[in-house]
């Protein structure tokens, strides 16, 4: 069976940098921090009371107020995220064959907003009076089926949830179902909204977070000796797939191809990445064999990259390992440095990044590194693009997605050629 070829057609983002994508990508390519002072609850108690929230959202702008009743959060993050990227696809919703569109909608955690809530609003009331959408509002896969039901497309629908790697895994799923040719087009990407009590203090409580509580904008700081834990952030984004002929038979426009995805498992340690990046090298030479590359055909690797003492090094040997020399020859970047972790959509907004760092020629930096902020374990002869967006012509880029579990998950789009 000949297998078809994929490519990107539309593409939306609410992130901490901006609440479309162009905004978003805008911001990356300066250099903007996305973190702040928490506003959504009262921090006085945490160790951590920053974090990089959406800014000025009010869900009442993108639906009205019974139907924003009925979802979480993260769901209205995933749904202003959907109405971009298929609006950007220029897919005629009234020709395409809907039973041939599908959605793959991931999160890490789903509607914890919620959860805490509920629970919450149960302990202060006499009686046990939960609101009958608390169970439709928490599961993770009420995004994807929110986003279905308003465009009616009756493709394959699901959510997958691989922690940090889930909504790498969502387009690697819809990558996979296109090419195989059971569906003509998928809506595929992430979202999150865990910054609430019930998040940060858990991540609190595994000394996961920075507690640079006095300089959020710095606190993300991957590579850098001082790096203490990863900034919290929230947000979504979402990447339209479609079968090749099917996109040029319509005349869309194409952003990127998707030429090949990789999975693996660290097999290690319930949140520690391998020391040695074991899992790492395995995903990124799965990814590279899944899309008949070498390794010298990669320009640059947007990498997990979460600012945490051992997870960074784990990264930068196994990039080492599996590049050789040419690693020294890449463009690394941590776009988390400004948009922060966003958990279950960290994969999607990344992937969104690779591929416009491929369209328009430049990458995006690495920020919050200082100079002799040298960590002795870090090879600096790498290339980690810190500090300052840097201009490149790319032929393919990288994007590394690893998740507690030790859920590993790595995409490869190219610049689209026929």
């Amino acid at each position: 069976m000949e297998l078809k070829r994929v490519v990107v057609t539309g593409l939306g983002a609410i992130t901490p940098l901006g609440n479309t994508m162009p905004a978003t990508w805008e911001n990356l390519l300066h250099g903007v921090s996305g973190a702040g002072p928490i506003t959504l609850f009262d921090t006085a108690k945490f160790k951590t009371r920053f974090a990089c929230e959406v800014k000025n959202f009010d869900v009442l702008q993108y639906m009205d107020r019974k139907e924003a009743r009925k979802c979480d959060r993260y769901t209205h993050f995933a749904l202003v995220a959907a109405d971009e990227a298929v609006a950007d696809s220029g897919m005629d919703l009234e020709k395409v064959n809907k039973d041939r569109v599908g959605v793959i909608f991931a999160a890490g955690i789903g509607g914890i907003y919620t959860f805490q809530e509920e629970v919450r609003d149960y302990k202060d009331e006499v009686g046990p009076r939960f609101n009958p959408f608390f169970i439709p509002k928490i599961i993770a896969d009420i995004a994807a089926g929110h986003i279905s039901m308003k465009y009616g497309f009756r493709g394959p629908n699901f959510a997958t949830v691989s922690a940090c790697a889930s909504s790498t895994n969502a387009i690697a799923d819809a990558f996979n179902y296109i090419r195989l040719g059971k569906a003509d087009a998928i809506l595929a990407g992430g979202s999150e909204a865990p910054i609430a009590i019930v998040g940060v203090g858990g991540f609190n409580a595994m000394n996961a977070l920075s507690t640079r509580n006095e300089s959020p904008e710095t606190a993300s700081r991957p590579f850098s000796a001082s790096r203490d834990g990863f900034v919290i952030g929230e947000g979504s984004a979402s990447l339209v797939l479609e079968e090749m002929e099917h996109a040029l038979a319509r005349g869309a426009k194409i952003y990127a191809e998707v030429a090949g995805c990789g999975m693996s498992a660290d097999a290690y340690h319930l949140t520690a990445s391998h020391p040695e990046g074991l899992g790492a090298k395995l995903v990124m030479r799965n990814a590279l064999e899944d899309a008949g590359m070498k390794p010298d055909e990669i320009d640059y690797i947007n990498v997990h990259g979460t600012s945490t003492p051992v997870g960074d090094i784990s990264e930068e040997r196994a990039i080492k390992d599996v590049f050789g020399e040419h690693a020294y020859k890449l463009n690394i970047s941590s776009t988390k440095s400004m948009t922060g972790h966003l958990l279950g959509a960290a994969g999607a907004v990344e992937a969104a990044a690779s591929i416009l760092a491929i369209c328009n020629g430049i990458v995006p930096p690495t920020i919050n590194h200082a100079e002799g902020d040298n960590d002795p374990e870090i090879d600096y002869r790498l290339n980690f693009t810190f500090n300052q967006a840097q201009k490149r012509d790319m032929r393919a880029a990288l994007s590394n997605t690893f998740g507690f579990g030790g859920h590993n998950a790595s995409l490869i789009v190219k610049k689209f050629a026929k």
